[in-house]
Parts: structure tokens; C-alpha cells; sequence
């Protein structure tokens, strides 16, 4: 169900949508702009950073979301798009000046820079996608990685896209109904809006 601050543990939603594997999304609803499109459906169009469009055919692209709109996004064949950012590599290239992004700004939370727990998403090819989780914030454990430091870790396992997700105490991976990794050093789960998720063995 769209709509501002539903919210669920990713856990829960992916048990009751059969995923096999899933990882927390944009959490859209903590924020009133960015495009958010779901299978094929606009349900927000207020472009404001680098979004991340899902297309049919299966191609993964960042793309500006103040240089279009979701209309002509579906249009083009967009089935999902995501807002967060920033986008960490494009066609193979690691970004420059991830680590100096702020996102959210006008609610305070900007606390993406430095070493945090990070969730993103990346393409090899089309239909051949990564999903990768880093925890964070737990001293001995993990402390978790800057923003270059996980585009380089996506660039290692061959990324030609990645986008960097909802991150911090949201960061959450889930295979078979099982929590995979430990969310806020704690292994509990924050609810969130939304999750990204796959079926299959």
C-alpha cells in the first residue's frame, strides 16, 4: 500500500510477498519528493535528486529526476523507479563527489556521508542485477563503508550501474525468510516503506 509513513518490517514484507530474496528499498514514505514509480504506476512526481529507473527490458539507469518527469519516464518504459541516491556508478564509471551528497535535508537527515551501514542496488548487465548490504555502526563488528567505498566494492564485482539505496539503521537484507545480516548491530529490523525483492531458488 502506498501512502506517508506505512510502514513494515522488510522481513514481514517479504514473507507475505513470497520473496526469495529482498533488501530494504528507498523508504519513500519518510520523505514528500523524489519520483516513485511501482509496476509501471506513477505515484509521485517531484523531482529532486538522482533517481534509479527499472526498465522492462531489464536495463538499470540513473537518471536526473529534475530533467524529466514520471509520465514520459513510463512512457519510456520505466517499470520501477526509486529515489535516494546518489547514483555510485555509471556506464562502469565510479562517480565523483559521492561522498559529499546530502539527501533529505529539509528533515535534518543528512547523515549519509562517512562510514554507515549502506544498501544499493547495481546492474552487471540487464536482468543480471547485485544487491548488497553493509552493516554498520557496531565497533569490533562492522563500522560500515563511505560512499566510494562502496561504489568500489560494486565496482569489483563487475557493476557497469549502482545506486546507493536507504541505508543506516534501514539497511536489511532478507533470503528465505531469514535476516541475513545484522541491522543497527542489533539484528533488529527497522519498518520501512518499501522493499526491492526476487523470486526464484
Amino acid at each position: 500500500t502506498y501512502g506517508e509513513n506505512i510502514i513494515e518490517e522488510p522481513s514481514a514484507i517479504a514473507q507475505r510477498v513470497g520473496a526469495t530474496l529482498a533488501i530494504n528499498g528507498d523508504y519513500y514514505g519518510f520523505r514528500s519528493e523524489g519520483i516513485v514509480i511501482r509496476n509501471g504506476i506513477a505515484f509521485r512526481d517531484e523531482g529532486a535528486r538522482d533517481g534509479l529507473a527499472l526498465y522492462s527490458d531489464g536495463q538499470l539507469k540513473v537518471y536526473a529526476e529534475t530533467a524529466t518527469d514520471a509520465q514520459q519516464l513510463v512512457d519510456d518504459g520505466v517499470w520501477q523507479a526509486w529515489s535516494f541516491g546518489p547514483g555510485l556508478i555509471i556506464d562502469g564509471q565510479i562517480q565523483d563527489g559521492i561522498d559529499d551528497v546530502e539527501v533529505d535535508t529539509n528533515v535534518g537527515n543528512h547523515s549519509i556521508q562517512g562510514q554507515q551501514p549502506r544498501t544499493g542496488i547495481a546492474m552487471i548487465e540487464p536482468n543480471h542485477y547485485l544487491f548488497v548490504v553493509v552493516d554498520g555502526r557496531a565497533e569490533g563488528y562492522s563500522v560500515g563503508v563511505t560512499m566510494s567505498e562502496f561504489a568500489e566494492l560494486f565496482a569489483g564485482l563487475g557493476a557497469q550501474v549502482a545506486y546507493n539505496l536507504d541505508g543506516g539503521g534501514s539497511s536489511t537484507m532478507v533470503y528465505h525468510n531469514d535476516l541475513v545480516n545484522n541491522p543497527r548491530g542489533e539484528g533488529k529490523e527497522r519498518g520501512t516503506s518499501d522493499i526491492i525483492w526476487t523470486t526464484g531458488t
